[in-house]
């Protein structure tokens, strides 16, 4: 089991016009000035270090956190005790949406790598965005995503095979990645083979048989958490289900 580190809370500013995701993030679209009004809510930035929680599930909602750098797994706990991965976040992208309903995590996020990420107050947020009707429509842009989100996750468990989940995972990952600057083809993986299964609803020897299915597809070579796409056309059939058995 992953030892729970404490958050590293460090008096370091960083504006948001000055943010290499900045394209990506709440303040996207927003006038300079507008920019500068949110930057007032972000007094500090934390450095989240690998394993440790960022909230969990049960803590009241005082911030939405923006994803500076590194990397995110949000989860819940089953009746049973075990763990089940609801997302994975990067660069760019919000934690902390769940909350919003209820006022109180719905989940539990951790580092899957040394991060860092800036928190904006929530009851400060609201109260700018009144004013704010840019920042009141990204702010709906980020909660319709989450919605859209969970809608493509119960149309992947409900119609795709275990191989073709596999590569909608690696082929969404794939784009995100991209969009912020990096390679679609070659990327590693910061979560581990056992998270992925879960996140997809599949067991760790399904996802251990899927990879190497995909290799002897040629379509994509997982060597440790190195990920090397050699086919993105046949990847995206895959997913789309043109490999798969007609229905007799």
């Amino acid at each position: 089991m992953t030892e729970t580190r404490p958050l590293q809370v460090q008096s370091l500013k960083s504006a948001c016009s000055e943010c290499s995701v900045l394209e990506l993030c709440l303040p996207i679209g927003l006038s300079g000035d507008e920019v500068q009004r949110l930057d007032k809510l972000i007094v500090q930035r934390f450095k989240v270090k690998k394993g440790a929680a960022l909230y969990r599930t049960g803590d009241p909602l005082r911030s939405l956190y923006a994803v500076r750098i590194g990397s995110f797994k949000t989860s819940m706990v089953s009746v049973d005790g075990r763990e089940q991965v609801t997302g994975f976040q990067i660069p760019g992208e919000m934690l902390g949406l769940d909350a919003i309903s209820a006022d109180i995590h719905a989940c539990s996020a951790f580092a899957l790598e040394d991060s860092e990420v800036c928190p904006i107050h929530f009851a400060q947020l609201e109260k700018l965005s009144q004013s704010l009707p840019s920042l009141q429509h990204n702010l709906n842009r980020l909660l319709s995503r989450e919605i859209v989100r969970d809608q493509t996750m119960l149309m992947l468990m409900g119609n795709m095979n275990s191989d073709e989940r596999l590569a909608a995972f690696l082929l969404n990952l794939s784009q995100r990645l991209n969009i912020r600057g990096y390679s679609s083809k070659d990327f590693v993986l910061k979560m581990r083979r056992e998270e992925i299964g879960s996140y997809l609803g599949l067991r760790l020897e399904t996802i251990c048989r899927g990879i190497a299915h995909l290799r002897d597809l040629n379509l994509v070579v997982i060597a440790g958490r190195n990920v090397k796409i050699q086919d993105m056309a046949g990847l995206k059939q895959l997913v789309a289900g043109c490999n798969r058995p007609a229905m007799l």
